[in-house]
């Protein structure tokens, strides 16, 4: 059994500025820093949109944990599949790599040692 002590920080969404304008519709979703000499969002004027900062990090213990605090543990091969059952707040995820015939019989080693996959349905 799991038990989360805290829960992970939400954040805003970083996006680079005007994201969402009528004029700025080729614009991607994704975060660049500013480093225009007059950019507003640059000097942090408000209504322009958060910047990333390092009080937005979570603590070191919930780090890299999904929200059921589970951490994923990427799997190539059989090997490391019988690694991760030994620690219970691990569950496993097939590397894109892994072949459909390769993931099938890892996954039934999963299923007979009763380990968690995430993507077993991927493929």
């Amino acid at each position: 059994m799991i038990i989360m002590v805290e829960k992970k920080k939400k954040h805003p969404s970083f996006r680079v500025p005007n994201f969402g304008a009528k004029s700025r519709k080729r614009v991607p979703e994704r975060w660049r820093k500013q480093r225009g000499i007059d950019n507003k969002k640059r000097i942090e004027r408000s209504g322009y949109g958060a910047t990333p900062k390092i009080g937005y990090k979570n603590p070191e213990e919930l780090r890299f944990t999904r929200n059921d605090g589970t951490v994923g543990v990427l799997v190539h091969n059989e090997a490391e599949m019988l690694a991760v059952q030994k620690d219970k707040n691990h569950v496993a995820i097939f590397a894109h790599s892994v072949s459909r015939k390769k993931r099938v019989l890892m996954q039934k080693l999963a299923d007979s040692k009763g380990i968690n996959v995430l993507n077993r349905f991927g493929r």
